[in-house]
């Protein structure tokens, strides 16, 4: 099986392909109280999060948006952790006149390691040592959450077990140069004179100052930030606001977007905090300097319990809206987005808004949250591009998510056709297989249209792949289909090639979809 894209797989095989539902992937980037830096990491449910980057955490916007994500039925996130200058703790191991000193790889001050020493198996004479690594739940806690085991290593930097080595492969600790002239010592007996004794990391841990805009976007060439997410797969992506009453700049905005732009996927937008009534939400937008057709915004923010303060507290909303679009589309390819989400129990919308305000708001492309079923309004979901001047398709999200998923299940359900023979037999099966696929999404209803012709499309021949795109060493492969009318096509080149694979938008001429018509110079790019 060759993997779809969100919710989606092609079978590689005889046989039709499978259509596989399954929940979206929605990323998160933000603050946490503990957890590796600048790492997608998946997390399946609250309690994981809470294991690995510490649970709710007053400074961390990021960690209430995760809750409200699975309180409100979601179940797959990628998390992605950033700091502001925060420090590892450090671990001081005697060794004679001058200690071995190693520093923790996660930084923090909830960041608890220890490390042990012992001599066992190791002969006399030999100046080697063994080193147990550990990170516990807490202080003093037995409860460990990591442990490593390093053997027979040395201070000698030019011993081939050298320490400084070694540790390059631990996933907890780095030593700190220089390395001491003698082997650490034997760490002493536990409490009693029984078991494993261990030394405990210093209090040097720090949680770095609140974020911002530059930690978010982070480095290309690092992979830090946002672009720790290039190359992972996800559907939607969550940026919470920097603080409780400072939002996302739109720096991060536009290089959030063009992520999402790459990825197939929808940045859901938290509105400013200064935005406290739907006439200041209205007449705010009409300034505002951000539209796109890949993000998408629910107004107003949150009331909800905050379980650390013990009272009800405003939220941004971009998890809750992540979670219910996410639970929305589990029934099926195009998410429930025709009305507006309801959310679920212990959540508020923190404003009253009149049926009248919520149509003028969607008009605009705010989407507003309801309280209950009873309260919801039967308004068509917008993106960020409605009022935008642009084309009206993109404006309507249950459309643009539908467009969106296609291309990212037919980009990594090709992706094999690299790997075989460039010719007409390879490009005839690609071909075969794509239309299998979307014929059983046409048979769901997932497009416009009564007959083949006015639903969906596939190309893959030397119209596409011409003797200069095949010494490149590129595979191409085109479709559209009709998402909101029939014959109207979402047209999509889809381009693989060692390097990466490619799906952009394209503006085709219809003379050039006949079998015997049109040539490759008939493809163009729709800017």
């Amino acid at each position: 099986m060759v993997e779809g894209g969100p919710g989606l797989s092609l079978q590689v095989s005889d046989a039709a392909p499978a259509v596989a539902h399954r929940q979206p992937v929605t990323a998160f980037i933000g603050r946490t109280l503990k957890g590796p830096l600048n790492r997608a990491v998946p997390i399946a449910s609250f309690a994981e999060f809470q294991r690995i980057f510490g649970g709710l955490w007053q400074p961390s916007t990021l960690a209430y948006a995760i809750e409200q994500f699975f309180a409100s039925g979601a179940s797959r996130a990628l998390v992605v952790r950033v700091a502001n200058g925060a420090r590892a703790p450090t671990l001081t191991l005697p060794a004679g006149a001058q200690p071995l000193r190693l520093a923790g790889l996660q930084p923090g001050s909830r960041e608890y390691l220890r490390a042990s020493v012992d001599y066992d198996g190791i002969a006399d004479g030999e100046a080697l040592f063994n080193l147990v690594v550990q990170r516990t739940r807490a202080a003093g806690s037995e409860r460990v959450e990591d442990q490593e085991i390093f053997r027979r290593v040395s201070v000698e930097s030019s011993a081939e077990r050298c320490i400084t080595g070694v540790l390059l492969h631990s996933q907890l600790v780095r030593v700190i140069p220089p390395l001491p002239a003698q082997r650490p010592e034997r760490s002493a007996p536990g409490f009693g004179g029984i078991g494993i004794g261990y030394v405990g990391s210093n209090s040097d841990g720090d949680d770095g100052a609140p974020l911002t805009d530059y930690d978010l976007i982070g480095s290309a060439a690092e992979r830090t930030g946002l672009f720790a997410l290039s190359d992972e797969h996800f559907d939607f992506l969550c940026v919470p606001p920097l603080g409780r009453e400072q939002d996302v700049g739109l720096g991060t905005l536009l290089v959030a977007t063009r992520l999402c732009r790459e990825r197939h996927a929808l940045l859901i937008v938290d509105p400013p905090a200064a935005w406290d009534s739907p006439p200041t939400a209205l007449e705010a937008m009409r300034n505002w300097p951000f539209r796109s057709d890949h993000a998408v915004m629910y107004y107003p923010r949150l009331r909800a319990l905050d379980r650390l303060r013990g009272r009800v507290e405003t939220f941004a909303g971009c998890g809750a809206a992540a979670g219910l679009l996410s639970r929305a589309e589990e029934s099926g390819l195009a998410a429930s987005a025709e009305e507006e989400l309801v959310l679920r129990a212990g959540l508020q919308p923190a404003l009253e808004i009149s049926a009248a305000q919520r149509l003028r708001l969607a008009l605009v492309g705010i989407n507003t949250f309801a309280a209950s079923r009873a309260g919801a309004a039967a308004l068509s979901a917008r993106t960020l591009a409605a009022a935008a001047g642009g084309s009206p398709d993109w404006s309507y999200l249950n459309a643009r998510r539908l467009v969106l998923r296609i291309a990212a299940s037919v980009e990594r359900g090709t992706r094999w056709m690299l790997f075989e023979q460039n010719d007409p037999a390879t490009w005839a099966r690609g071909c075969s297989l794509v239309d299998a696929y979307l014929a059983r999404l046409a048979d769901e209803g997932a497009f416009a249209g009564d007959s083949r012709d006015e639903r969906y499309f596939v190309l893959c021949d030397e119209r596409i792949n011409p003797a200069q795109s095949i010494a490149a060493g590129a595979v191409n492969l085109l479709f559209g289909i009709a998402a909101r009318r029939p014959g109207e096509f979402d047209t999509w080149l889809v381009s693989h090639q060692q390097e990466a694979s490619r799906t952009r938008p394209v503006s085709v001429n219809r003379l050039a979809m006949r079998p015997s018509g049109g040539s490759p110079a008939e493809f163009a790019l729709r800017h």
